[in-house]
């Protein structure tokens, strides 16, 4: 009988069939060798082994849902070893030292900068703005009217010049020049400051109440307001006399005496000409403002070449304050500011021309030569002018009288350098452009200015210094002369006191200066009832902050005394001055160099014209 072996193999099967077991065991060992060598198919193997157990998966409730156990394992252990790493990470940070990267600290000359500026504010006439920053200054001298108009004309505004309440139109107009002039050459370093769109508001005021003093809407005029006030004590009339009484400018509630220039008028027409023109140039991204300026420029130029006399008259009150000695500086200062304002080749013609150069003063050499200031502008215009041949060298026919203006500016640079002796120095190192005269800062931060704009002028055109004779000296000398004068100015000199009000420790408390000296709680004070608050040994209740002092006397001695203005009192011309020398000095010297092209933002290209051919030969 035959069967079927499970295992793969025939089986035969016989019952009556007797075999030995050693046939049977050998039998098997066959059997075993077969199974050996053949494999287990499919079919044979689920027979064995049967179906395959499916595990079940195992799930968690975590209440909304049912989340695989591995998958939920696998995030609950992510989540915390996540959570393990960042609070260690966060206890490393808090206990690693740190190193605090602190915002640098501003430079003196930056520090001092945002304080003059404040000086300007506390000199404000009229209605002032709501951010004025001087809590004890208020709306004053709001009748301000100039009746020799019909109708009469409102000349509320402008600034104050001193510590009086008189308001001059011809320091003024130098001030709002000089801060326009800083502007356009740093303003870079102004915005770094935080102080642009401060000075620039500042300049707006001087300018708004400049259009208020003649007929800015016309092409022609015949008058314009020269000052607003009374100070003249000379006649002994002392009845709402500005320099007689003592009061808080908020106090005075009468009618001020207006006066007024008529023909004649060169230097204080083409001064505020001077001061409109550059702030033209400040403002040109308002068109419409900066062309009302040019306008007025254009007219009081006009005016000023007209009938080409000074404004200082005899017995004028003119000329007992602010007495101009020539007027010819101010027609080329005027007119190279024009010319830049408006790229009109005529300003150019007129200010080039050899005799508007020997009028002003440029070849000679006298012992004020070189001496910036209110009155002399010829180095301002000289240095001005100065700028044009370096960067755009107009050429034939200008060539020769710019070569001139350029090797002037280069002399004066020389005389204020100590190895000269022309100007002499106090023992603590100020210079005596004034010749030992009172007020001398003034013009000390003047020269400074003008110092270190040429030295950026030059570094701008890779320049590497100038000539003094036959001797070369590096811009670097010019920084050190305006360093030296303005650190002396701050407080590097023998008495250790900051000439600058509110500028480091020791400055003066006494300054003379009328609403600095009376409390604003006071009552309304009458003209000869201030006069103790003027003559209190007392220091002054509020402090004019930023102002510069007129300062000290040849031998670097100052005396605080309020009732004595050669020492303590401020100026508007003077304190313009010294922001411009402080924003050129601002800041690292590689930072917010001169803006070289804002100048020249209405000036075309110029062409050189062809030079004569030369003389024929004659033998």
């Amino acid at each position: 009988m035959y069967g079927r072996d499970p295992w793969g193999g025939p089986l035969e099967i016989n019952a009556a069939d007797s075999i030995t077991d050693d046939d049977r065991s050998r039998n098997l060992q066959e059997l075993d060798r077969s199974t050996l060598r053949r494999p287990l198919d499919a079919t044979q193997r689920s027979w064995l082994l049967g179906p395959p157990v499916r595990k079940k998966k195992k799930y968690v409730d975590i209440g909304c849902m049912q989340v695989s156990r591995k998958i939920f394992l696998w995030t609950l252990g992510t989540l915390l070893v996540t959570t393990f790493l960042a609070g260690s990470i966060t206890m490393i940070v808090r206990h690693v030292p740190h190193h605090k990267h602190e915002k640098p600290q501003q430079d003196n000359y930056t520090l001092a900068l945002n304080k003059t500026l404040l000086f300007f504010n506390a000199q404000k006439s009229g209605k002032l703005p709501k951010k004025n920053n001087v809590s004890w200054r208020g709306n004053s001298c709001m009748k301000d009217v100039d009746e020799g108009e019909y109708p009469p004309r409102d000349v509320v505004g402008g600034y104050y010049d001193a510590g009086d309440t008189i308001k001059f139109s011809f320091p003024m107009s130098y001030a709002m020049t000089m801060l326009s002039w800083s502007v356009i050459e740093y303003s870079a370093k102004y915005e770094a400051a935080g102080e642009l769109d401060h000075v620039k508001e500042i300049i707006k005021w001087g300018t708004d109440y400049f259009l208020k003093t003649f007929n800015s809407s016309a092409d022609t005029v015949d008058r314009m307001v020269s000052q607003v006030g009374f100070g003249d004590t000379r006649g002994g009339s002392v009845v709402h006399n500005d320099h007689y009484c003592w009061m808080r400018p908020e106090d005075i509630d009468y009618k001020r005496p207006v006066h007024t220039c008529y023909s004649g008028c060169s230097d204080l027409a083409a001064e505020m000409a001077a001061a409109l023109a550059s702030a033209s140039i400040v403002f040109k991204d308002d068109r419409d403002y900066s062309k009302k300026l040019v306008h007025g420029a254009k007219t009081l130029y006009n005016f000023a070449n007209f009938n080409k006399k000074s404004y200082s008259k005899p017995y004028d009150e003119s000329s007992e304050f602010y007495k101009s000695s020539l007027f010819w500086d101010e027609l080329l200062w005027g007119g190279a500011w024009l010319y830049y304002a408006t790229g009109n080749i005529t300003y150019l013609d007129q200010v080039t021309n050899d005799d508007m150069a020997r009028h002003a003063g440029a070849f000679w050499d006298g012992p004020y030569y070189g001496v910036p200031s209110w009155d002399n502008k010829l180095p301002g215009a000289q240095l001005l002018l100065t700028r044009l041949r370096l960067f755009l060298g107009p050429g034939y026919p200008y060539e020769d009288i710019l070569r001139t203006f350029h090797n002037q500016t280069g002399v004066i640079m020389c005389s204020y350098l100590p190895y000269y002796k022309k100007f002499k120095r106090t023992k603590g190192g100020l210079i005596k452009l004034n010749h030992g005269d009172p007020q001398p800062l003034q013009y000390a931060a003047n020269a400074a200015f003008l110092a270190a704009l040429f030295s950026d002028y030059l570094d701008a055109a890779d320049t590497p210094g100038w000539y003094c004779g036959p001797k070369f000296y590096s811009t670097d000398v010019l920084r050190d002369f305006a360093r030296s004068q303005i650190d002396y100015i701050l407080g590097k000199n023998p008495r250790k006191m900051s000439y600058v009000v509110g500028f480091g420790q020791r400055y003066p408390k006494h300054v003379h200066h009328r609403g600095a000296s009376i409390p604003k709680s006071v009552k309304k004070e009458s003209c000869k009832g201030g006069w103790k608050w003027r003559d209190t040994k007392k220091n002054n209740p509020n402090t004019i902050v930023g102002a510069m002092v007129a300062g000290p006397d040849k031998h670097d001695g100052f005396h605080d005394l309020r009732t004595n203005y050669n020492y303590t009192e401020p100026t508007l011309a003077g304190n313009a001055g010294l922001v411009a020398a402080l924003v050129a000095l601002s800041g690292e010297r590689t930072f917010g160099a001169i803006d070289k092209n804002t100048m020249f933002s209405a000036v075309p290209p110029l062409t050189p014209a062809t030079p004569p051919p030369p003389a024929p030969w004659t033998p």
